[in-house]
């Protein structure tokens, strides 16, 4: 994948895109503007990078290096603080949980090698379909590169799940 394009040889389909791929950690600092200190987190909402400018950022609390953290909050409480003063005007700041698979979804799909460990299994309620991989294979079918972002696109696979909007 270089821009918004599949790479044609690699990635004919998902099911061989799957095949021939794999996924490598990331250096969130450089390519998402995310850093932690002490109990904080700073992102960033664009970010220039080596490679690639990035809009926007996701990220997942993780239970161990391989699976995030599920929460059951029925009979208890959840806090957390933000600096809204640091949001810059016209910005969405959003905190939310989605019914993510804990490994991933590895347990699920034969072909997801990566799972948690590296970001795969992510949903939502709006059945979001830029991401690159869903379900152990690449979302290359029927992708159609943005007009307007050089770095993303959409393809014919959604990840659908259910999602309880915090804040």
């Amino acid at each position: 994948y270089t821009g918004n394009t599949w790479n044609a040889t690699l990635c004919p389909d998902d099911a061989t895109c799957a095949t021939n791929c794999a996924l490598e950690g990331a250096d969130y600092a450089a390519t998402y503007g995310a850093t932690a200190s002490g109990s904080s987190l700073k992102l960033t909402f664009v970010t220039v990078g080596t490679y690639a400018t990035n809009v926007g950022s996701r990220l997942y609390l993780m239970d161990t290096d391989t699976s995030y953290a599920q929460f059951d909050l029925l009979n208890s409480e959840f806090t957390f603080d933000v600096d809204v003063s640091n949001l810059p005007c016209g910005l969405n700041g959003a905190l939310y949980f989605v019914s993510m698979d804990k490994d991933g979804g590895m347990g699920k799909y034969s072909t997801n090698k990566a799972g948690a460990k590296y970001g795969t299994g992510y949903c939502d309620a709006q059945c979001p379909r830029d991401l690159k991989f869903i379900n152990g294979q690449g979302n290359v079918d029927g992708w159609k590169p943005s007009s307007n972002d050089k770095n993303a696109g959409v393809g014919n696979h959604g990840s659908c799940c259910s999602e309880m909007d915090i804040w």
